[in-house]
């Protein structure tokens, strides 16, 4: 079965992918580069749910199995930003040095225990040629923001992101630690629950 991931960041589709066919064998995950579709995507939704299915609703009007997710940082102290401008939240165009610059700028002579914050997730699925069938999940992780960057690993704000669980950052744990406890492995999980219902009531 093919599903079309409405993504062109390879870290994420990686990431999706891993994840998914762990579980679900029988899929086959294609990315919007695989399908030839070009156009850019506008993310006017207000919500990480709203964004997600903007993006799964494109690869549906072409026939296909969409699923996309929309993801962020939220940090309490700054009234939930960057929120759905995690990645663009120093610009357009920003580098993830940029973004995670900035939110340290805010962030200065806040102590550690007072930068309460949560990587969100929701990944959306649109089914093709159906009215309004379509389900959005949502996944968190807990942390905080520290003031230097530790590790190597993964992406975005993942240097910054102290996690509760393993009192490390994300980029300093392995893939398969991460995956455990990530918002991203949280909403896969509850992902493949509700896929699975609308599967079964669509056979």
């Amino acid at each position: 079965m093919d599903i079309v991931l409405a993504s062109r960041n390879i870290k994420k589709i990686g990431e999706m992918e891993t994840l998914l066919r762990e579980h679900m064998s029988y899929i086959k995950v294609l990315s919007l580069d695989d399908i030839n579709y070009q156009d850019e995507i506008e993310e006017t939704g207000a919500t990480f749910e709203e964004n997600a299915l903007i993006k799964a609703s494109l690869p549906a009007k072409l026939g296909y199995i969409g699923i996309a997710d929309d993801s962020g940082l939220e940090v309490d102290i700054l009234n939930g930003r960057p929120g759905i401008n995690s990645s663009r939240y120093s610009g357009e165009n920003a580098s993830d040095n940029d973004n995670n610059d900035k939110l340290l700028l805010e962030l200065l002579n806040i102590p550690v225990e007072r930068r309460t914050s949560r990587f969100v997730c929701a990944i959306a699925c649109v089914f093709p040629y159906l009215k309004n069938a379509y389900f959005t999940v949502r996944g968190t992780c807990e942390g905080y923001i520290i003031d230097n960057p530790r590790g190597s690993n993964g992406f975005g704000y993942d240097p910054l992101f102290l996690c509760k669980e393993y009192d490390q950052t994300f980029a300093e744990l392995t893939d398969e630690q991460k995956n455990l406890i990530s918002h991203r492995g949280n909403a896969v999980q509850l992902f493949i629950q509700e896929f699975s219902k609308h599967i079964e009531v669509l056979k």
